[in-house]
């Protein structure tokens, strides 16, 4: 495996020194400068580890950036193979008139797509209890990685993949898309220029935190290799609503510990995110959290910055969002609105109004394929992801045992809490 990394290192150093020049156009043959590698002329090879909904959502989305292209697929439901080729093949005739395109190739075993010289990078959109497996092998293979949200299940898993990128000399993306959305980023402008004052306190209404998984067994579907789905969980009772075998909506494994993190990760790597950017933590996170006496509670958890900043996890009424409340004003956001009390504070944003409509989401994926090319750093790399994700394990193991807990940011360690330093990490099922 060092090796590999090792020489993708070497490949990418070579691309900025030795291109060549032909009639105005650079050219790097693949041939040349071997796997790892992407030759300005070229196309970045992409492969897709899971391949339900949100996987096939990423698909037709990277579909549209001409600099990439789709050419291999993993899951381990047959069916799903089948429509992802079938889709990816129709996505590229409809939108990108390649009529020639010759399909992509799928596997049951993700570890025979990585294995592929020819493929550049990854997109990883298994359920959460994947993620870090599947986007550390990748990266042991000199793959570069965009990884769904929230980037891992546990602690131990971030702190695993933040060595790994660094190791292997990785490119990667959280698909933490908040941040590149233009209502954000102007949130973030506002808050993290002092326009609010000193923040004092923030609001962060998100779903509810994780719960044993507890549904009913149902009969198992055909071409579902169920073992490997629950891979290192525990082999649960199979049931469509955590593995729908028509995906028309988003799966349920993100409500339970085993496979997921509760709504509160599900919707807390947006939202908590956003309050990382805002206050400049995105190396840190909050030092304590403090769960709620009532046994039981969903919601009420306050985690407090080292510099006396309160975050609460709390439904203000105004559906998924943030409420930053500063000394000067306040501020809320949410994916359909920006306000500021009082308004002046928003109005004294160039182009910005309480009535304008933000449309504009950026692209998260083409500063990921730009990132890759440029060998540098992406708008949500792997430091940003495991921080919120951190926070979203933090306050799900709060409120699970119902205690104030001690983190340091530093050591990544709990202080004083044994228990809770071996909740870090959590021990993988043979599968």
């Amino acid at each position: 495996m060092k090796k590999v990394a090792k020489d993708n290192l070497t490949r990418r150093n070579f691309i900025r020194t030795s291109t060549i020049i032909l009639g105005g156009i650079t050219i790097v043959p693949r041939s040349v400068l071997g796997r790892g590698f992407i030759a300005p002329s070229d196309k970045i090879n992409l492969g897709v580890i899971g391949l339900g909904k949100q996987g096939s959502g990423l698909a037709k989305g990277f579909i549209s950036e001409t600099q990439a292209q789709i050419v291999a697929g993993s899951d381990v439901w047959t069916q799903k193979m089948v429509a992802f080729q079938n889709n990816v093949e129709t996505w590229y005739a409809e939108k990108r008139d390649v009529n020639e395109f010759k399909g992509v190739k799928t596997y049951l075993d993700y570890k025979e797509l990585i294995a592929r010289a020819d493929i550049d990078a990854v997109i990883v959109a298994t359920p959460d209890h994947w993620h870090a497996i599947n986007a550390i092998d990748a990266m042991e293979a000199g793959k570069d990685i965009f990884c769904e949200k929230p980037m891992t299940n546990t602690i131990s898993e971030g702190i695993a993949m933040v060595k790994s990128v660094k190791k292997n000399n990785i490119v990667f993306q959280t698909g933490s898309m908040q941040r590149s959305w233009e209502i954000f980023r102007i949130a973030q402008e506002i808050v993290s220029s002092g326009k609010l004052g000193e923040i004092t306190k923030v609001l962060v209404n998100v779903g509810d935190p994780a719960r044993k998984y507890d549904l009913p067994g149902e009969p198992m579907p055909d071409g579902l290799d169920w073992n490997r789905w629950c891979g290192p969980a525990p082999l649960l009772a199979y049931n469509n609503r955590i593995a729908p075998e028509i995906v028309d909506f988003y799966p349920d494994w993100r409500f339970f510990k085993e496979t997921g993190g509760g709504i509160l990760s599900d919707w807390g790597a947006h939202m908590f995110d956003i309050v990382q950017w805002a206050l400049g933590m995105d190396h840190s996170g909050p030092v304590e959290y403090v769960p709620p006496k009532e046994k039981g509670a969903v919601r009420g958890i306050k985690m407090y910055y080292d510099n006396g900043v309160e975050m609460v996890h709390e439904d203000f009424g105004r559906d998924f969002a943030v409420r930053f409340i500063g000394s000067e004003g306040n501020l809320d956001v949410s994916r359909s609105f920006l306000e500021t009390d009082p308004i002046s504070i928003l109005a004294s944003i160039p182009g910005a109004s309480e009535e304008k409509p933000f449309n504009d989401r950026g692209n998260h994926y083409e500063n990921w394929l730009s990132a890759i090319r440029n060998r540098s750093e992406t708008i949500c790399p792997v430091t940003t992801g495991h921080r919120t994700a951190t926070i979203c394990n933090i306050a799900n193991m709060a409120y699970e045992l119902g205690r104030p807990l001690k983190w340091d940011p530093v050591k990544e360690k709990f202080v004083g809490d044994k228990e809770a330093n071996k909740m870090k990490k959590r021990k993988r099922r043979k599968y």
